[in-house]
């Protein structure tokens, strides 16, 4: 079951997760069948946004980069979900080779690839830690602020294995989500590559992921007898852009059109008075680039040249061609009154804690993921308690058992948006024998 977690917070109360604590059984029962059908990716985290009478996933990151932030009290939980991914995907394994971003100079994400390196040897493997970055020539200590030392060596290719000096691994841990593309080095590699490389940003498209995710929604909607929309957001997507010649804005501003249409009419049934909004993103990538929040059509048409540059390149430099335009999902909620979004981190199918994203310089209805952010742990009320289904649903356990449901959705979809993206490399193959 999903802990508790104790984190303060305010926010509205949702009638929502009145309705997911009186299913509670029926939801679990669920996820133990949907778990039997389709494999759980070996980690995720998914970005959560609270609006009271809404509370949806924005995003879902394959490649986690915030271990660091979790609550270190809650270790032995992380390391028995490791276990139980391992188990699943390569029984045997005693050896991973951890290959991190590229990042020399992100101490922040640096000290992420240390802890997720501390509880893969806490679930019995030898780790060692890989980089792609040709000037690592040599084993590479770099010391981090909480005090530790990451040390990355060079990765040499001897025919289909990858190796280090006096390492063999098993499997291969990417903790790089593959934006700049995949590197020949990894191609036609014989040991696993956890996760498979089209889950990578260079195959991997949002808009297939909420794609998955809409079925998922209507499908545990139908559970607890509620309308999907209440967990699910709009989007559209195009695939034709090109910001800094200004091609494709009409598309653009058509599908903004079109769904703030379908957002009103929500609004209008919901009785919700504020303003609907959608963010138009990148339709591939992560760090918070290419994003723009948009409450009228006119806006994306005529872009001056800082708005044209901020949405014409994402990580690693790579031009935007496609975009996909998502409902927008107010935050309500805060800690020390700055605006806050939940972030649920999971390995295999459990939830093993989270932090909110904090940033006291955006508003409500803008992205959090920006410069200037920060994180709050959440902490776990204790490691396998159940939702306390005699108390307010506004009270923190059951609120975060709300989120960690949610987020697990989210995890479903990705699941299977994995699934259908290798069916689609191998079109040959029957349809339900893709793992």
């Amino acid at each position: 079951m999903v802990p508790h977690l104790t984190t303060a917070l305010t926010g509205p109360l949702l009638a929502l997760e009145q309705h997911i604590l009186d299913a509670q059984p029926r939801i679990e029962q669920w996820f133990r069948t949907q778990w039997q059908e389709h494999d759980a990716p070996f980690y995720a985290s998914v970005d959560l946004r609270n609006a009271g009478f809404k509370l949806a996933p924005v995003d879902t990151n394959l490649f986690p980069g915030g271990f660091n932030n979790l609550n270190p009290e809650f270790m032995p939980l992380c390391v028995q979900a490791a276990m139980s991914a391992v188990e699943k995907i390569c029984p045997d394994a005693q050896r991973f080779l951890l290959i991190p971003e590229n990042h020399t100079r992100n101490t922040f994400y640096l000290q992420n690839v240390a802890r997720l390196a501390t509880i893969l040897r806490h679930a019995g493997l030898y780790v060692r830690i890989g980089s792609l970055l040709p000037e690592i020539a040599a084993p590479t200590a770099l010391s981090l602020p909480d005090g530790q030392t990451l040390t990355l060596e060079p990765i040499r290719r001897e025919g289909d294995k990858l190796k280090l000096d006096g390492f063999d691994p098993c499997a291969i841990l990417l903790n790089n989500d593959l934006s700049a593309g995949i590197p020949a080095l990894l191609q036609g590699i014989r040991q696993p590559i956890i996760p498979p490389l089209h889950a990578g940003w260079a195959t991997r498209r949002k808009s297939r992921h909420f794609g998955a995710y809409d079925q998922v929604a209507a499908e545990f909607a139908r559970i607890v007898h509620i309308d999907p929309w209440l967990i699910n957001p709009y989007f559209a997507s195009c695939g034709k852009i090109n910001f800094h010649d200004r091609l494709g804005e009409e598309c653009l501003a058509a599908a903004v059109d079109e769904l703030l249409k379908d957002i009103r009419e929500k609004y209008r049934e919901y009785d919700v008075k504020h303003a609907p909004f959608v963010i138009v993103k990148a339709d591939a990538g992560t760090y918070g680039m290419g994003i723009m929040t948009v409450k009228d059509a006119s806006e994306v048409k005529g872009l001056n040249r800082k708005q044209r540059n901020k949405m014409s390149v994402i990580k690693e430099g790579q031009q935007v061609s496609e975009v996909i335009i998502q409902e927008g999902v107010y935050t309500f909620e805060s800690i020390n009154q700055a605006v806050a979004e939940p972030v649920v981190y999971m390995m295999d199918h459990f939830v093993v804690g989270g932090f909110y994203r904090v940033h006291t310089g955006r508003g409500q209805d803008e992205n959090l993921n920006a410069p200037g952010m920060q994180f709050v742990p959440q902490a776990f009320e204790t490691a396998c308690s159940l939702p306390d289904c005699d108390a307010s649903p506004d009270a923190p356990p059951n609120r975060f058992y709300a989120y960690g449901v949610v987020a697990r959705l989210a995890l479903l979809a990705a699941a299977i948006e994995l699934e259908n993206t290798e069916r689609q490399d191998r079109p040959d193959e029957p349809v339900g024998q893709a793992n």
